[in-house]
């Protein structure tokens, strides 16, 4: 069996069934190529190759393939990852097969496969270690670390909207001048695209004023905005190297980058922090202060209870602690 190509065969961008079909329109075909978040096809497409790079070692077909192939497949990759990323193996694989036209006869959703998945996640369990959150009481460890320099005063802008907006990392980058509004109790936000909306609904997010200023989103960002002379275009931009800013908006790696700077100057361990220490920090911070799963979802936009309450079962681990309330008696 000849070697198969993973160009040719990834079929969710760039599918010649849609693109040489006469019958669609160009628009048509045009909306119908971002049908899914570009994070997620190149995601897919890095879980596609490495299935076909399976396939071509073990001379099975890849497309369409079999259920036995995938789950002989899960079972060699289940040696060294972990159950979410076989998990997520699978739904590249299944939607592949649906985008090639093979959505009826789909080899990822047959029964053996379920069975398969549910032995691994059974044996390897399905927690995942995420990055440290970046706490309320954090906020005032990295507050001492901003000078009046123009770039502080973005980074600050930066992380206290991220932790108050309970912002993902590419939402944050995305933020737009026109779809800022300031209000005599803080500012809003409106988001038109998010992971959990896939289609497009968009929502507006309220960051009221904070009691103590330290730490206050809304004045970071009315800061940033005076200082930087922003009127229009992305919120947060990169510089150049004699400090005027850039007219394109940070990439969303630029929002790990700057977290680890200031965790670092603030004294703590760098490596356990990332971009989305300030989404996890608000939603663990909103537990341990006893808001309601609903009310932190309206914050997050979370669309499903069961990772909010997650955040919550780990901000309340000491505060519900059965040792706990025996020392307290």
């Amino acid at each position: 069996m000849s070697n198969i190509d993973t160009k040719e065969t990834f079929l969710l961008r760039n599918n010649k069934g849609i693109e040489e079909n006469s019958r669609l329109s160009a628009k048509a075909k045009q909306r119908m190529g971002k049908a899914k978040a570009d994070n997620t096809i190149r995601a897919y497409r890095s879980d596609w190759s490495d299935f076909v790079d399976w396939c071509n070692y073990h001379e099975e077909p890849c497309l369409p393939t079999t259920p036995e192939t995938i789950v002989n497949y899960i079972n060699d990759l289940a040696d060294d990852a972990k159950a979410n990323t076989v998990s997520r193996r699978v739904t590249a694989i299944s939607e592949n097969h649906i985008a090639a036209g093979y959505g009826r006869n789909n080899p990822a959703k047959e029964g053996i496969v379920r069975i398969a998945l549910s032995a691994i996640r059974r044996e390897k369990g399905t927690f995942q270690h995420g990055k440290a959150p970046i706490l309320m009481e954090t906020l005032y460890l990295l507050s001492d670390c901003f000078g009046d320099d123009i770039v502080s005063l973005r980074d600050k802008a930066l992380i206290f909207l991220g932790f108050a907006g309970a912002f993902r990392r590419s939402e944050l980058v995305r933020i737009r001048m026109n779809e800022i509004t300031f209000a005599p109790e803080g500012m809003t936000i409106f988001i038109p695209h998010a992971k959990g909306d896939q289609l497009g609904h968009g929502s507006t997010i309220a960051i009221p004023y904070a009691p103590d200023e330290e730490i206050c989103a809304v004045r970071a960002v009315e800061q940033w905005i005076l200082t930087a002379q922003i009127q229009q275009g992305p919120l947060f931009r990169g510089f150049k190297r004699n400090k005027d800013l850039r007219e394109e908006q940070l990439s969303d790696k630029s929002v790990a980058l700057i977290v680890k700077k200031y965790a670092r100057m603030a004294g703590l361990n760098e490596s356990q922090f990332a971009g989305h220490s300030l989404r996890r920090g608000f939603a663990t911070s909103a537990a341990q202060h006893d808001v309601d799963a609903l009310t932190i979802m309206r914050q997050t936009r979370h669309k499903s209870e069961k990772m909010v309450h997650r955040y919550i079962e780990q901000g309340n681990i000491f505060k519900d602690n059965a040792l706990a309330r025996m020392y307290r008696k």
